[in-house]
């Protein structure tokens, strides 16, 4: 589920020269006018019929509140504008609890920003987020409106230094309520149609839409790329990528054990059979080592997928990306049948 930044870069660069798309590099225009707008949460208490999802339900439930929505203008940056709004968990690090979202506005062909559905993207977990923001600037080439969403610790969340971060249940549950809460923040921006938002995540930020679609049904349509579940025996398991993940976590001093429930707390299957199978579509490459397929089929399992639902393309973590074009155009498609 982890992702080496070198690789995507490569990848990424070889699908924008085909595509013709942009490689800029994106940092926000601090100084365009801020448009401000209220928001509110629509987050429902959380039930489920099953103890155990229950169980994993409550980590992620918050008081819903209202709060402020910022927008500005990126001024000669790839996106257009950036929103932040305040993160419904916190931290303690002041920085990180202010969401940033990028937003790629869908256009017309004159260039002014035209009303669409939205897609929020959330970003694999390379520093650059480089798959996200490819993925992100696509869906606008689509006709649709793009929210990046910068998970906590990422981008503009960084802040100064390098702070204490806390542990991964703490980070996890703060993305995934982060990603829920954008949502209704992108719900009330203009030129968004409200009832039409739909969610896409790729490798960890596929992780983190898995769980957070699971909460409430809020989204209209997921898809998750290169995604899967049983935590626990992929981190203990997986090669690469995850296995550096494993070895970073046991160096926080964590025991096997621990590591154990700490991953429990955040296991997607636990919650998956909450997803639309209707409207949830599961992207995996065949010969991944990094999330392999029996993770993918745990989950797609888990939330009920029938086989059509559940699609496999050749190659691995990073080479499937080469299909990214076929990926992309199934998304939209769906997106398109609001």
């Amino acid at each position: 589920m982890m992702c080496d930044d070198w690789k995507w870069r490569i990848l990424v660069s070889s699908v924008l020269l085909l595509s013709g798309a942009s490689a800029n590099s994106v940092a926000a225009d601090r100084s365009g006018q801020v448009q401000t707008h209220t928001a509110r949460d629509t987050l429902g208490p959380l039930e489920d019929r099953l103890e155990d999802a229950n169980a994993c339900l409550s980590g992620f439930q918050w008081e819903p509140a209202t709060f402020q929505v910022e927008s500005r203008l990126a001024t000669g940056e790839d996106f257009d504008q950036l929103v932040r709004f305040p993160s419904p968990v916190t931290s303690g690090q002041r920085e990180n609890d202010q969401v940033a979202i990028e937003w790629y506005s869908a256009k017309t062909p004159e260039g002014s920003i035209k009303t669409a559905p939205a897609v929020v993207v959330v970003h694999e977990s390379g520093s650059d987020m480089v798959a996200g923001r490819l993925i992100a600037r696509s869906i606008r080439l689509k006709g649709f409106h793009a929210f990046m969403v910068q998970l906590p610790f990422y981008g503009l969340r960084r802040g100064e230094g390098a702070p204490a971060r806390p542990d991964i249940v703490t980070l996890f549950r703060q993305g995934v309520s982060d990603i829920r809460r954008a949502r209704d923040a992108v719900a009330v921006l203009p030129h968004v149609e409200s009832h039409h938002i739909s969610l896409q995540g790729t490798s960890l930020g596929g992780f983190a839409a898995a769980l957070a679609a699971s909460l409430d049904g809020a989204f209209e349509n997921v898809f998750l790329v290169l995604a899967g579940g049983n935590l626990d025996e992929l981190v203990r398991t997986g090669q690469r990528d995850t296995a550096r993940f494993r070895e970073g976590l046991l160096e926080t001093g964590a025991t096997e054990e621990q590591l154990k429930e700490l991953l429990w707390q955040i296991e997607p299957t636990r919650i998956a059979h909450r997803l639309d199978k209707e409207t949830t579509w599961l992207y995996s490459a065949r010969d991944d080592r990094v999330v392999p397929i029996r993770f993918a089929e745990a989950l797609a399992s888990a939330a009920g997928l029938e086989r059509e639902h559940h699609i496999r393309y050749p190659g691995n973590h990073y080479t499937v990306l080469l299909y990214f074009p076929s990926v992309l155009d199934h998304i939209c498609k769906q997106v398109e049948k609001r």
